[in-house]
């Protein structure tokens, strides 16, 4: 009897020193980031590339209609990001580039 109750306590110390552990993971969240069309033919490309207002609203409607809370940062993707497998990717105009959206929960 006293073993199973030793046991038992044991147990119940466990779970709630892993409890604290297991919120933390939980809360850190998960990014995905997206590459969009800079010719899309929404003109999204326009409110996300200017720095306007528009472009935090734009990319947080974005994330959320991909299923995540909010935009963590968005812009014109840097060539490496879309050619990274390519080891001599021919120069593109910064506005034939994508968009780079990265969404959070």
């Amino acid at each position: 009897m006293r073993r199973t109750l030793a046991v038992l306590s044991a147990l119940g110390v466990l779970v709630f020193a892993g409890t604290p552990a297991l919120a933390a993971a939980q809360t850190a969240g998960v990014e995905k980031t997206f590459l969009i069309p800079s010719s899309d033919g929404y003109g999204v490309a326009e409110c996300l590339t200017t720095g306007g207002e528009c472009g935090q609203v734009v990319a947080d409607a974005w994330c959320e209609s991909q299923g995540y809370a909010k935009a963590a940062s968005y812009g014109v993707a840097a060539q490496d990001e879309y050619t990274g497998a390519i080891e001599t990717a021919p120069a593109v105009k910064v506005s034939e580039r994508p968009i780079r959206i990265t969404c959070r929960d």
